[in-house]
């Protein structure tokens, strides 16, 4: 296997990781605990099912590690291609990551005003669970900034099919969008969805590819700077 192989396959493990950490943080084990607008159910929750909540904080320290991992290791694949789009990749990234944790600090944060059971306790981790989404909504700015010169990159590369670079710019582009219509247009939930979703495409498609190709053969072979022009397959 060839170094550039090599690090290709450790990116894919990590933005594995961080796909993992994702789904079951953000995506599932908040979805158990946080009812909207209802303070009582979310205490509740939070009380009753307290190792689950601290579960949901550790998977999102997760993801903040392979965040900002997988923004390393992206750094290292292209900064042969162009150091100043790979940076910019890196550095998104990690700004990030570090909304993330941001996010994580309201939800821990909640669960230990929750496990009070005074009576202001379940309006203030009510209150808390919405900053946590907040930071989550508002961090859509830069996930979609990041895959911007990714998908740039994977196209200038050689490294990776052209479509796939097209497929991650458009879902930059949709990520960044879909921020302004959460803020704009709260209730236009279903297009806030349809817009993430060449975004989300575009991420399994990369991981996918990292994971089980790496790089396209030719551009391993050529070595990390070969020029765009080489097909990649």
């Amino acid at each position: 296997m060839t170094n550039t192989k090599r690090t290709a396959r450790i990116t894919g493990l990590a933005y594995l990781g961080l796909a993992i950490t994702g789904f079951l943080g953000f995506l599932f084990i908040r979805e158990q605990l946080y009812v909207p607008d209802d303070a009582a159910r979310t205490a509740a929750n939070l009380i009753a099912h307290e190792s689950l909540a601290r579960l949901g904080v550790l998977a999102d320290l997760g993801m903040v590690l392979t965040q900002a991992v997988t923004a390393a290791w992206f750094w290292k694949l292209f900064r042969p291609t162009d150091p100043v789009a790979a940076g910019s990749l890196a550095v998104f990234g990690l700004v990030n990551s570090v909304t993330i944790l941001v996010g994580t600090m309201f939800s821990a944060t909640a669960l230990d005003v929750a496990l009070r059971a005074d009576t202001p306790s379940a309006d203030q981790a009510l209150l808390l669970y919405e900053l946590n989404g907040a930071a989550f909504t508002l961090g859509a700015l830069f996930f979609g900034l990041w895959l911007m010169p990714m998908g740039w990159l994977a196209i200038r590369s050689g490294f990776m099919p052209r479509p796939l670079g097209w497929m991650l710019q458009a879902g930059g582009v949709g990520y960044v969008l879909s921020l302004i219509v959460a803020v704009t247009l709260p209730e236009a939930t279903g297009a806030v969805s349809a817009l993430v979703v060449p975004a989300t495409i575009g991420e399994f498609w990369m991981v996918g590819y990292l994971l089980v190709k790496g790089v396209s053969d030719r551009a391993a072979a050529a070595g990390p700077a070969m020029p765009a022009q080489v097909a990649t397959v």
